[in-house]
C-alpha cells in the first residue's frame, strides 16, 4: 500500500529531527564571563581558532561546521530565527545528533555507491533555502558570516538529502499501516472525530503512518550508530552521551 503523499521522506525527516532537537531551535546562549580567555561556550567569540567537536567515521567535525549545518538545518524546518540567533548547547547537541546520524548513513552509502544526490535535487533545495532566509543577497551573507560558500552549502543539503533517502528506503514499507489499523484507531477515538469515516480517514493514516515512521526511525538509527566508529571532543558533545 503506498504512503499518503503528504507523508514524503522530506516530511518524515522532520519525526527524526524533532527527536533530537528541541523545538525552539535557537535560543539566547548566556554570555561568557568577562574575564574569559577561552571560548567555553559553543557561541563563545568567533576569533577563538575552531576546535574539533567529534570525530566521526575518522573524519572531523569543528564547532564552525556544526553551528553552520545546525543553522542550515533549523532554517530549512521553519526556525529563520537561527540565522542569526545564538544557539545553546543543548540545540547544539541535538544538532550533533543530527549530523552524526546524517554522515553515519551517507558514508556507509558511499561504500556502496548508493543513494546519490541529483544536482537537479540540490538545486531545488538550494532555492528553498535561499528563499527561506530572505533571497540571494540573504543567503550570501549568511554564507559569509560563517565563512562559507555555497559548494559548502550545497553538501550539506546533499548530504541531507541522501541521508533521508537512505532512511526512507529502510523504513517506509514498515511504516505502512492498513484499512483495519485506520478504521480501529477510528472507533477507539470517535469522540475525537466528529465527521464521518471517510472524511477524516485520510489524516487519520497520516497520523499513523508519521507516529509509525518515528519508532522506527530511532530503532533503525540507533542500529547504524551502534556499529560506528564515533568520538566525541568537546565537552558539550560528550554531554549528549546516551
Amino acid at each position: 500500500m503506498e504512503a499518503p503523499r503528504q507523508a514524503g521522506a522530506g516530511t518524515l525527516w522532520l519525526v527524526v529531527w524533532l527527536l533530537f532537537v528541541p523545538v525552539t531551535g535557537a535560543r539566547a546562549a548566556p554570555p561568557p564571563a568577562p574575564d574569559a580567555r577561552t571560548a567555553s561556550a559553543p557561541e563563545a567569540d568567533s576569533r577563538v581558532v575552531d576546535r574539533v567537536v567529534a570525530i566521526i567515521e575518522g573524519q572531523v567535525l569543528t564547532l564552525s561546521e556544526l553551528r553552520f549545518e545546525a543553522r542550515v538545518a533549523l532554517v530549512q524546518r521553519g526556525g529563520v530565527q537561527a540565522l542569526e540567533a545564538p544557539l545553546d548547547e543543548d540545540t547544539l547537541r541535538g544538532a550533533l545528533e543530527l549530523i552524526i546520524n546524517q554522515r553515519v548513513q551517507v558514508l556507509n552509502a558511499d561504500r556502496l555507491q548508493a543513494f546519490p544526490a541529483e544536482p537537479a535535487e540540490v538545486q531545488t533545495r538550494l532555492a528553498a533555502f535561499q528563499a527561506r532566509v530572505g533571497g540571494e543577497a540573504a543567503l550570501h551573507r549568511f554564507l559569509a558570516r560563517h565563512d562559507m560558500d555555497l559548494n559548502a552549502l550545497e553538501g550539506v543539503l546533499a548530504r541531507g538529502l541522501r541521508a533521508e533517502r537512505i532512511l526512507d528506503s529502510r523504513i517506509r514499507l514498515r511504516a505502512q499501516v492498513g484499512e483495519t489499523e485506520v478504521r480501529r484507531y477510528f472507533e477507539q477515538h470517535a469522540t475525537e472525530y466528529p465527521s464521518d469515516y471517510e472524511a477524516v480517514r485520510a489524516a487519520i493514516r497520516e497520523k499513523l503512518v508519521r507516529e509509525r515512521y518515528g519508532v522506527l526511525a530511532a530503532e533503525e538509527l540507533a542500529q547504524v550508530r551502534g556499529s560506528a566508529q564515533v568520538r566525541r571532543v568537546a565537552p558539550f558533545a560528550r554531554e549528549a552521551r546516551r
